[in-house]
């Protein structure tokens, strides 16, 4: 009987958590509730205090290129090792759905940059400048992104010491 309790809790846990916006897809990347300009804020001050840069990802959770880019970050060692090492990353979750266009004023604020699909990514230095915008295609090779591209890109836009 001990165990009753820890069960209901358990059970209201899972029942809690949201399925995948697009479960074809996987696991959500992005998470549709956030507001990027909140998320944005925290990041700049995490990055300040650690003398980072913040790399904004716009995408979408139906879009397979983003999930391929995130999953490069994730399991490339060195690509995850320069991330961590010089960024605070920040997901920005642009799709539109039921006629909302989630984190618009984010988009507009960084001149548009899904223009160039998606993902795209945008590079802030530690207070807040927008350093540089970069549409993900270039980073490509076959069906993902080259780690050695996407490295490549990132130490390009690390904070100088």
């Amino acid at each position: 009987m001990k165990f009753l309790p820890l069960l209901a809790v358990l059970a209201a846990t899972v029942a809690l958590r949201a399925e995948p916006e697009y479960p074809k897809m996987g696991p959500d990347i992005f998470d549709p509730k956030a507001q990027g300009s909140a998320q944005i804020i925290a990041a700049l001050t995490q990055a300040k205090a650690e003398q980072k840069n913040v790399l904004l990802m716009f995408g979408a959770n139906w879009c397979v290129w983003c999930h391929r880019l995130k999953n490069t970050m994730d399991t490339d060692a060195t690509v995850a090792q320069t991330l961590n090492k010089n960024y605070i990353l920040v997901l920005i979750d642009v799709n539109m759905r039921h006629g909302i266009k989630r984190n618009s004023d984010v988009n507009d604020r960084y001149g548009n940059p899904i223009h160039e699909g998606l993902p795209v990514l945008v590079v802030l230095d530690g207070k807040g400048r927008q350093l540089t915008t970069q549409e993900s295609g270039a980073l490509e090779e076959g069906e993902g992104h080259s780690p050695a591209k996407v490295n490549a890109f990132l130490l390009q836009w690390a904070p100088k010491a």
